[in-house]
């Protein structure tokens, strides 16, 4: 996680520099991160849920990739990598919007990000790396919201700020 060399932004999204992944998480730096909605075509969403391994947030369930773009790298170039390597899948993704979150956890690192979101469409089997993804699933946003309602401490912190937004944005 040390040598992974994250972009340090300002609310603005300006760029204020770079530090290696866990330094940022220790000090809950603001940084650029972007997550991924893939849709199939009956409007169901593919929500991952994250391998026991992860430095955080591990076993929750979340949208179908979210990562961070490294120094030098292009945000789009990044989002067809990690679409790759968590779920062994590629598709044309379109921009949305962005939010700013921060978000602790347990371990004593926090989350604090200004997240890119962008949607695609696809009806392929996801092939995920046991390494990033420990299940898989569609699911309908009706469904997705009611779970998240009755359960939230089974999904990630930026899905359930995410939601409400992703679900407006889709429908329009």
């Amino acid at each position: 996680m040390t040598k992974d060399l994250l972009i340090l932004v300002d609310k603005n999204d300006n760029e204020t520099g770079t530090l290696d992944k866990l330094s940022v998480h220790q000090q809950g730096l603001l940084h650029r991160a972007f997550s991924v909605f893939i849709f199939n075509d009956k409007d169901e969403l593919l929500l991952q849920q994250r391998a026991d391994e992860k430095y955080h947030s591990p076993g929750l369930w979340s949208n179908t990739c979210c990562s961070h773009p490294l120094s030098g790298e292009n945000i789009e170039d990044t989002i067809k990598r990690r679409l790759e390597e968590e779920m062994g899948m590629q598709c044309s993704i379109e921009f949305k919007f962005t939010f700013i979150y921060k978000a602790p956890f347990e371990n004593g690192l926090t989350e604090h990000e200004l997240d890119h979101i962008y949607f695609g469409q696809s009806n392929d089997v996801p092939k995920p790396s046991p390494s990033e993804v420990k299940a898989w699933k569609y699911i309908s946003l009706p469904k997705l919201e009611e779970a998240v309602a009755q359960h939230p401490e089974n999904f990630t912190a930026w899905l359930k700020i995410s939601l409400p937004r992703v679900i407006t944005s889709y429908r329009h």
